[in-house]
């Protein structure tokens, strides 16, 4: 089965606020663009991975996410993730009344396309399916088969919210690289370890040195 999938980036300039102690108030936008790029870039080479529309406002990481090759969306409900991720589903079936959707988080900067195309098999057996994030609590992949209604309801506790919805939960070893989402600091060194994509890999220099200099300024130091 190949799949569509919808992918959601905030407005940069309000992208991963949890991430400005650990890598500074410039650099958490680029960042937040860097982990985007890396998802997507790794999604359009899953050989699982028909397409990839990338629901946002903001007109930089459109002009990039649209350069690797994803469709941009706009968001028109403005309501929140869970209403652009229903709209982005929305507009991916207007163009292939028939596709099998899912909703992906945009802060996944070391997803590996096979990891991502093993969950997608696993999901192609369900109705809808989920895969829950590394701390276990949230989502970071929602799929719909043909036909089916997305119906996300990410945000806080979303795997409970999507498992009482009667979506299954996939439970994969070896998917790692699908689940590590990146909200802080000790996520991001997570990320790490898995090993990120280039254009992450390019802003950690930086975020190195702003905590070098944070080090620096603390007391005592």
């Amino acid at each position: 089965m190949g799949w569509s999938l919808v992918v959601p980036l905030k407005p940069l300039v309000r992208a991963k606020s949890r991430l400005s102690r650990a890598a500074g108030e410039e650099l958490r936008p680029q960042l937040a663009l860097a982990f985007a790029l890396d998802t997507v870039t790794a999604a359009l080479a899953c050989e699982d991975v028909l397409d990839v529309a990338v629901v946002t406002d903001d007109p930089v990481a459109g002009e990039r996410l649209a350069a690797l090759g994803a469709r941009v969306v706009a968001d028109v409900p403005g309501r929140g993730l869970n209403a652009a991720l229903a709209y982005g589903a929305g507009q991916v079936r207007q163009r292939r009344a028939a596709a099998a959707v899912a909703a992906l988080n945009a802060d996944l900067p070391a997803l590996r396309p096979a990891e991502l195309g093993r969950v997608l098999s696993a999901a192609s057996a369900f109705p809808r399916a989920f895969l829950a994030d590394a701390a276990e609590i949230g989502t970071t992949l929602l799929c719909a088969a043909p036909g089916v209604e997305l119906a996300p309801a990410f945000g806080g506790p979303s795997r409970a919210r999507h498992r009482e919805s009667g979506a299954r939960e996939i439970v994969l070893p070896g998917a790692e690289s699908v689940r590590r989402d990146v909200d802080t600091g000790e996520d991001l060194r997570a990320a790490l370890a898995l090993g990120v994509g280039r254009h992450t890999a390019r802003c950690v220099p930086r975020m190195r040195a702003h905590a070098a200099a944070e080090g620096a300024r603390a007391p005592g130091v």
